[in-house]
């Protein structure tokens, strides 16, 4: 049963209040819309704005609804909408509501003004919306508007707009948005939206998005297919690409290049190259040809999988259709072929290009530049840049760079320098690789001085050192003994966060073995784990060499086994470093059992190996077997070649085999070969040791008839026996005919004086005043440095010999076994076993490896100042390591430990 529905009363008073109300909202609604109507006819008419529509009255009376509804009745006037609303916001400071915006840009698309369309939703955007409420705003405004579907390119430029900004989710939102609404976006605006989704690496949103634009009845156009392929490509679906191809073909939409060339290029990074040389040659089919992009990208995927001499044929056909290859892929070629050993085409190839008719390109000239450089071609290098200027190529910074590392290269180090200065007058700012090319230059040819410098004003300029720059200069110091220097600055470079390579441990490595800091060496080769940097062959041949000179040929073979076990194939270089090291320590017949194995194991040795073993044999004066071993290297198809000549002669010179030596010169003579430099210089030395300089003199001549010039090394050779023979005023004479025949006294030279003046009695002024001269010179050795100690000790002032054992290390030159061997003998002799052990410890805190002849020294002076025990020590532990004592030592250790033992 239904109640009957109550209704209240009215009293009068109350429908008078009511009446009254309502009366209110009616005339207050008449007085809003005669406002707004007063606005619209201020828009509409020739008032001037800035008059009519004063500060107060836009802040009292103007409301975000009237402007809403101007702009609406504006819809067909977008400019003059735009105008008002700009005019507003820039001059009487109003705050726009976000429906205001959006009918604006519904407005100016409507009327094609995409681009005050596209800024104005910039600046709604800088509001702070996010995707969904941005969509929204828009659609609210598009249905208020009541705009056709025809009219929704707002929402495409706010696709548009998520792509630019690189957030191609939210662009993805805003097309998911509009299907649901029944809108669809512009093809061109899904193939940005495509496209953006790609290049942030979304490939699989990618094609999630290209299967929802078919559902949707979009008809892909062929820059959405590139863009589809291109998606397959990176996740690796190359069948489901091809089939991608297919469908777009039949799809009927227009062709071009680009989604094959985005196959072809799919296909090369997954080395399937010949399928991309299939795709390429099918294009015909389509009446499609293959652009430049095709060629480069075919000549890049041939060269990845080593097919160089496909990869030339490539280039030349691109080259006939004057196509202009990129930089990518001449480089990529260019080097493959250099690597292959093809140099001139590969030099024929860059001058083909350099000279076609395509526009000349300073890059390729660079290329060219760079190319005879490596070659060692660098008096072509030089016409080819003069070439460049008569053809209007101004060089640029890589060109400046590569002339100054060829002229570093061939140590013209003065234009090297003026080149420099040429790129920096030309406005040009040089990089840090030209700087490192001057630094190595200067480090090679010995001034490590003005490398300080170059280094010193390339940080001057801003520009940080880099590792190449460290290496090179570490590599200076360690050519000229200066170890300790070079540990400090690889130190410096450690510290300052720049990794080392391969090559900076291998240059220290190298340089800590020659200066005899041999823990300081394996202490950094192990110190390469820790880098995450594994040894390579270099670098391994470097520690083996080492061990080798050091005649520890346990570790060297250890070595060789380490490298061979982590697939590191010992070369000849590694070979001859351990025949070297077996005939150094006496063992010529073991270095050749060792020979004898790696020929019957089929490694190919050389003329240097062989020309080692037969130096070991030759020292030990056992050359009837030296020739044996020559006999066997023409069995084994290597030739006998000067070097191996000059070793025998040497040899037989030294052993006073006069026989052999006639021999040896006949079999050359019926050779064809002449004597060299080498050879007359061994003649002319085997003559100055034994005194006779009448002979020496006449072999002296003859070599110059020859036409072989005596160099530094024939020179010292004749001053070292006129020294020795008491003739030091002829030396002097000899030495300063050495300059005006370009011959330059070396260390050794210098050294045949200082060891005549520290010997007996001696002067030792001279040879300080010449050692001064020498050090000045930068000439300053170890082997220098160890002669005026032995002068300083012989006269028994251990005080000045003392300094100049701390004087050599600031100078950067390192201490050797003999120069603490020569200090401790003193100090043993004048009864200080206590300063004598001292220094024993500071050289093997050094890593120096003691000899046996120091620790004969050391021991026989703990037994005779009755220091028994640390003798018994030394003895044990130079018998652990394989030194056998001298009879002196033997006995007296002996006697004293039976003693102690009774």
């Amino acid at each position: 049963m239904k109640l009957p529905r109550t209704i209240p009363s009215l009293s009068s008073s109350h429908f008078l209040h009511t009446f009254r109300n309502e009366s209110s909202v009616i005339e207050s609604a008449q007085k809003e819309s005669q406002f707004l109507d007063a606005v619209k006819r201020i828009v509409r008419g020739k008032r001037s704005w800035e008059i009519a529509l004063s500060r107060d009255l836009v802040s009292r009376r103007l409301k975000p609804t009237h402007v809403e509804s101007i702009l609406i009745g504006a819809l067909d006037e977008p400019k003059l909408g735009l105008r008002f609303f700009n005019f507003l916001g820039l001059h009487r400071g109003f705050d726009h509501s976000t429906a205001s915006f959006c009918i604006l840009i519904h407005a100016l698309v409507k009327a094609n003004l995409f681009w005050p369309a596209s800024s104005l939703l910039q600046t709604l955007l800088l509001r702070g919306l996010n995707p969904s409420e941005a969509f929204h705003a828009l659609y609210s405004c598009y249905e208020k508007c009541k705009l056709s579907s025809s009219s929704s390119s707002s929402f495409d430029l706010l696709i548009q707009h998520y792509v630019r900004s690189r957030r191609g989710l939210d662009g993805v939102l805003v097309f998911r948005m509009m299907t649901k609404a029944g809108l669809r976006p512009e093809v061109r605006t899904l193939s940005a939206l495509l496209h953006g989704l790609v290049h942030c690496r979304q490939y699989g949103l990618a094609m999630e998005v290209f299967e929802e634009m078919i559902n949707v009845g979009v008809r892909p156009d062929v820059y959405i297919y590139s863009g589809v392929v291109h998606s397959l490509c990176e996740l690796k679906d190359l069948s489901r690409a091809r089939e991608m191809i297919v469908r777009m073909e039949v799809s009927g939409c227009v062709l071009s290049i680009v989604p094959y060339n985005v196959l072809i290029n799919g296909l090369c990074k997954k080395h399937k190259v010949w399928e991309a040389v299939e795709v390429k040659n099918s294009l015909s089919r389509m009446e499609l040809k293959p652009d430049v992009v095709t060629y480069c990208t075919l000549v890049q995927g041939l060269c990845k999988v080593q097919e160089f001499e496909v990869g030339l044929e490539t280039m030349d056909e691109m080259l006939r259709l004057s196509f202009s290859p990129s930089e990518s892929a001449v480089s990529i070629l260019v080097k493959g072929l250099r690597k292959r050993g093809m140099i001139e085409q590969a030099l024929n190839l860059v001058k083909r290009i350099a000279e076609s008719d395509v526009s000349p390109n300073l890059y390729v000239y660079n290329a060219l530049l760079d190319l005879l450089c490596k070659c060692g071609k660098f008096d072509e290098a030089e016409l080819v840049f003069d070439r460049m200027g008569k053809i209007g190529l101004y060089p640029n910074v890589v060109t400046y760079s590569v002339l100054i590392d060829m002229f570093c290269r061939r140590g013209k180090l003065d234009t090297a320098l003026s080149f420099l200065g040429k790129m920096i007058d030309s406005g040009l700012k040089p990089t840090v690789y030209p700087y490192n090319s001057l630094i190595n230059g200067h480090c090679k040819f010995g001034d490590i001085t003005a490398a300080e410098n170059i280094m010193a004003e390339m940080i001057n300029k801003k520009l940080e050192p880099t590792v190449v720059t460290y290496t090179s200069l570490m590599g200076g110091y360690c050519s000229k003994g200066k170890t300790h220097n070079a540990l400090r600055l690889y130190h410096e470079m450690t510290g300052k966060g720049i990794a080392p390579s391969i090559y900076t441990f291998t240059t220290l490595i190298s340089g800590l073995f020659r200066g005899g800091l041999i823990r300081d060496a394996v202490k950094l080769f192990n110190e390469m784990g820790e880098w995450n940097i594994k040894p390579n062959g270099v670098t391994y041949n470097v520690m083996i060499e080492g061990y080798c000179e050091e005649g520890d040929m346990a570790k060297a073979f250890v070595l060789q086994s380490e490298m061979i076990e982590k697939g590191i194939a010992p070369d000849t270089y590694t070979y001859r470093s351990l025949i070297h090291g077996l005939c150094l320590t006496g063992r010529a017949s073991e270095a050749k059992e060792f020979v004898d194995g790696l020929h019957k194991e089929n490694h190919e040795l050389n003329e240097i190996c062989y020309t080692t073993l037969l130096q070991g044999f030759c020292r030990e004066g056992r050359l009837e077997e030296a020739l044996s071993v020559c006999h066997e290297m023409v069995q084994r198809g290597v030739d006998l070649d000067l070097v191996c000549y000059g070793v025998l002669i040497d040899g037989s010179l030294k052993h006073k085999d006069r026989k052999m030596f006639l021999r040896l010169l006949k079999e050359m003579h019926g050779k064809g070969l002449k004597p060299d430099d080498v050879i007359y210089t061994s003649m002319i030395d085997a003559k100055s040791k034994t005194g006779d300089f009448e002979e020496a003199f006449g072999i002296w001549d003859l070599m110059i008839n020859e036409g072989c010039v005596p160099n530094e090394v024939t020179y010292t050779a004749v001053i070292n026996g006129l020294c020795k023979a008491g003739f030091v005023n002829e030396a002097e004479i000899l030495r300063s005919k050495m300059l005006p025949g370009n011959s330059v006294p070396n260390q050794v030279t210098y050294g045949c004086f200082l060891d005549i003046l520290t010997k007996g009695d001696g002067d030792m002024q001279r040879a300080v005043e010449l050692h001064d001269a020498i050090l000045e010179g930068l000439l300053a050795n170890t082997a220098t440095y160890n002669m005026l100690i032995r002068g300083f000790c012989r006269q028994g002032r251990m005080n000045e010999a003392s300094e100049l054992l701390k004087k050599m290390t600031g100078n950067g030159v390192s201490p050797d076994c003999i120069t603490y061997t020569t200090l401790i003998h003193e100090f043993c002799m004048k009864n200080d076993v206590k300063k004598a052990i001292e220094l024993w410890n500071s050289m093997m805190e050094r890593g120096l490896r003691p000899d046996r002849v120091a620790y004969n020294t050391i021991i026989h002076g703990c037994c005779v100042l009755g220091e028994m025990e640390k003798a018994i020590e030394l003895r044990n532990e130079m018998l652990r390591k394989g030194l056998k004592p001298n009879s002196k030592t033997c006995g007296t250790t002996s006697l004293n430990d039976s003693r102690s033992k009774s």
